[in-house]
């Protein structure tokens, strides 16, 4: 499964490829909006420091507006990928993307149906949104595993992005459920390594090994 993070922070992009296990980047308004930066100017400093995919989203809410909006991000970079929700107006524009050869990443999916549409068109990535369907009481994971299930009953080639991932467990059960990515927050990175026994094992071996080489 790749890593990609979910932000715009170039700090903690820069954080995740030191870790080296970053093949990458999600955006969307909000996350932009927190950096207080200009949106072009930031997204093509990503693009330069992330060699993999690059999400960046359309505002517009009709087609033909969202074709203009993913027109000029696609301009921005090799690796953008143009990001379109997935509603009535997201499918024609996707059609017309796809059309002209514009990577898309389908957001906002929630239910397997859904899923189903944007592959068939053609989606270089789908993302079910997990965390925000089990907010409201529904089985974010249950939704994965029936998306899974669909495209390879048909062979389709979208791959599945999983997102709104809240903790390791979700990423884990993202895995288990073959998920193609799993886009995650920086501070759920930060503790994918975390468990206390790795942090006693750690303090056990160095206390032996001050002991064996008399160091204090």
């Amino acid at each position: 499964m790749k890593f990609f993070i979910d932000t715009a922070n170039l700090d903690e992009i820069r954080a995740a490829l030191d870790m080296g296990i970053l093949d990458g980047v999600t955006t969307n308004p909000t996350l932009v909006a927190r950096e207080n930066r200009e949106f072009e100017p930031l997204i093509r400093e990503i693009c330069e420091l992330v060699p993999g995919p690059v999400s960046a989203e359309v505002t517009a809410t009709d087609a033909n507006g969202m074709v203009t909006q993913a027109t000029e991000l696609a301009r921005i970079a090799d690796n953008v990928v143009v990001k379109l929700p997935t509603i009535a107006e997201g499918l024609k524009a996707l059609r017309r993307c796809r059309e002209s050869g514009i990577a898309v990443n389908m957001t906002l999916v929630f239910q397997p149906v859904q899923a189903l549409m944007v592959a068939k068109i053609g989606a270089t990535f789908c993302s079910p949104f997990l965390g925000r369907l089990d907010d409201i009481s529904q089985d974010g994971m249950a939704m994965l595993h029936d998306i899974r299930q669909i495209y390879d009953n048909y062979g389709f080639n979208t791959e599945i992005l999983a997102a709104s991932l809240r903790h390791p467990l979700h990423v884990a059960q993202a895995a288990m459920a073959g998920a193609d990515i799993a886009t995650i927050p920086f501070g759920v990175i930060q503790k994918l390594l975390n468990h206390p026994l790795t942090d006693i094992g750690l303090e056990r071996f160095l206390t032996d090994w001050r002991k064996v080489s008399g160091k204090s």
